[in-house]
């Protein structure tokens, strides 16, 4: 019998999914390679930094998602290299997996820019384990701040470096955080005298936004007390606080590194392939490589061409990467079935930044900026559509709704992470 077109997908997340939905049902192996055997929700990420939402409400097991498509299997481990000539992919295990068609989604990681510092003194938002671990950190200041306030100049100080949406979203939640900290649970700290501080070089905030948005989120973030200081690069980042070009030093107990992401370092870099800005690999209209037509790099990871006639890239975004990760998975049907090669166009459907409880803003096309309450339904209604699984969809939904209207005591607590088994 003539064997399958073996297909295998490395990364699990928005691109790696969407590739393999692409190919569910169709006779074709297909194998999903992750370190993680699950699918992170990266966009409320900040949620479970600041105890709004559990680990578990914005995860998902990935042989869950596929357990009713037989082609599609999954494979836990970490992936050590690829062998283009020889179509495998090796795992750290030594095990070793053939393909016809190769998907690489293995996204991106932070991008310390070659601050002095940052690596080791910031806290990044990119992964689960860098929530829970921004978490625990966040939470066991408050603690020692009411324990041993005479170690606090005046009150804790919380540094957020990043104008972009998670910035804005981390400010807006750090301040939630810290009302519920204090009314709820009773934490002897100052709200007036605990400070927030929100830095981008940009002379505005969300400059991926119009000029409105951004204006409406330094108001929204100024009301509710944070410090916005804009047009400020940073030079280095030390244990006791954040060093800025004009030559001032901003005192953090905590800082969270929200200014941009990169391609280095992963995976994805180590193709034999030219990369743009940020290590993203250049990629063809029909986001294959040039050298390997087998090869196909989607999600962030990509320097993915807009399409439609016009000069750019394809934003670093979850809807770029779910329709990345879908043509590619159209492309090697259109392979198997000896039809050509159609080019990747992007959709843009808008973006959304949320500030907090009753304050977001909603960019959609050929439409004016939606902002406040109408902006944050907006963003809760698309985020719950786009959560996988109806278990989560249902928590999440509860959990907002609850603290739409109570602002309850949540999930903070401070669970030190135990080391596990990975994949080798």
């Amino acid at each position: 019998m003539e064997r399958l077109p073996r297909v295998v997908v490395v990364g699990a997340g928005f691109a790696g999914l969407a590739a393999a939905r692409a190919l569910a049902g169709r006779p074709i192996d297909v194998a999903i390679v992750d370190q993680h055997n699950f699918h992170t929700f990266e966009p409320l990420l900040y949620e479970v930094a600041t105890a709004g939402l559990e680990p578990t409400d914005v995860a998902y097991p990935v042989r869950t998602i596929f357990g009713r498509e037989p082609n599609i299997a999954f494979r836990y481990g970490k992936v050590g290299g690829i062998d283009l000539d020889a179509r495998s992919v090796s795992l750290e295990d030594g095990t070793r997996l053939d393909y016809d068609y190769l998907v690489v989604a293995t996204g991106a990681t932070a991008g310390f820019f070659g601050i002095e510092g940052a690596a080791r003194h910031t806290r990044p938002l990119y992964t689960l384990a860098d929530a829970r671990r921004l978490r625990n950190q966040l939470l066991g200041v408050l603690e020692e701040a009411d324990a041993h306030p005479e170690r606090f100049d005046g009150g804790p100080s919380f540094v957020v470096v990043g104008g972009g949406p998670t910035g804005v979203e981390m400010a807006g939640a750090l301040v939630e955080l810290l009302s519920v900290s204090v009314r709820s649970d009773r934490l002897r700290i100052d709200p007036a005298r605990t400070r927030i501080v929100l830095l981008d070089v940009a002379d505005h905030l969300l400059t991926a936004f119009r000029s409105a948005a951004g204006g409406y989120a330094a108001a929204t973030l100024r009301q509710r007390g944070v410090d916005i200081r804009l047009g400020q690069r940073v030079t280095e980042v030390t244990a006791n606080g954040v060093h800025l070009a004009d030559g001032s030093v901003i005192r953090a107990d905590v800082v969270v590194w929200a200014a941009g992401i990169t391609v280095e370092g992963t995976l994805a870099a180590s193709l034999p392939a030219p990369t743009t800005g940020g290590g993203r690999v250049e990629v063809g209209a029909d986001l294959s490589l040039a050298s390997h037509r087998e090869v196909f790099v989607v999600g962030d990871a990509a320097a993915a061409p807009l399409g439609h006639g016009k000069e750019g890239v394809t934003p670093q975004l979850a809807q770029g990467a779910i329709q990345s990760g879908r043509h590619a998975g159209q492309q090697i049907l259109r392979r198997v079935a000896g039809q050509p090669a159609t080019p990747f166009s992007y959709r843009d459907k808008g973006i959304m930044a949320t500030i907090g409880r009753r304050a977001a803003v909603a960019q959609l096309p050929r439409v004016p900026v939606i902002g406040g309450t109408l902006g944050w339904l907006a963003w809760l209604g698309l985020h719950l559509v786009y959560l996988i699984g109806f278990r989560n969809r249902l928590l999440v939904l509860l959990n907002w709704s609850w603290r739409y209207f109570n602002w309850p005591s949540g999930p903070r607590l401070i669970v030190e992470d135990v080391p596990a088994v990975t994949p080798r």
